[in-house]
């Protein structure tokens, strides 16, 4: 058994330690936001927070984030989220939708740590975060957005 702080929740699990925490979250606990994309920590779709740190859940094993407050899109909060939020339907930001979790997970760790963040900074937090459809430039522009939100 494996006990997990998800969404502010202890939950246990009966899961062997090397089983990835996307599964977890998805055939266990049946969360279904974070995505599976490639299984190499290379999309971002899997995005959750560790900590407050987004993390690919496709590569971090359950007992690995034992003892961790693991956030998924389904209960992120604060203001970053809410601009993040904001911005993304603003400027229209999905199209498919699938990445987004990911990427929105990614974009409100970069906000609370740098709320004013230049093209650079939103080009490395948002690395690896892939995006088929390629809205990549909507996505920027949604950041830069949610930092114009923030300050009022």
């Amino acid at each position: 058994m494996i006990t997990l702080k998800v969404n502010g929740e202890q939950r246990q699990v009966d899961v062997e330690d090397d089983t990835p925490l996307l599964w977890v979250l998805r055939d266990e606990l049946k969360i279904t936001g974070p995505k599976f994309g490639c299984g190499i920590a290379m999309c971002g779709a899997c995005t959750v927070q560790a900590d407050g740190t987004p993390i690919r859940s496709c590569q971090t094993m359950a007992a690995d984030a034992a003892g961790m407050e693991i956030t998924t899109i389904e209960a992120i909060s604060g203001k970053e989220a809410k601009a993040i939020q904001a911005a993304w339907e603003e400027l229209a930001v999905p199209q498919c939708g699938y990445c987004q979790s990911g990427q929105m997970m990614s974009a409100t760790a970069l906000l609370r740590d740098t709320p004013k963040p230049t093209d650079g900074d939103i080009d490395a937090a948002m690395w690896g975060n892939a995006c088929r459809c390629a809205t990549y430039h909507r996505i920027r522009a949604a950041i830069h957005r949610a930092a114009e939100i923030m300050e009022g």
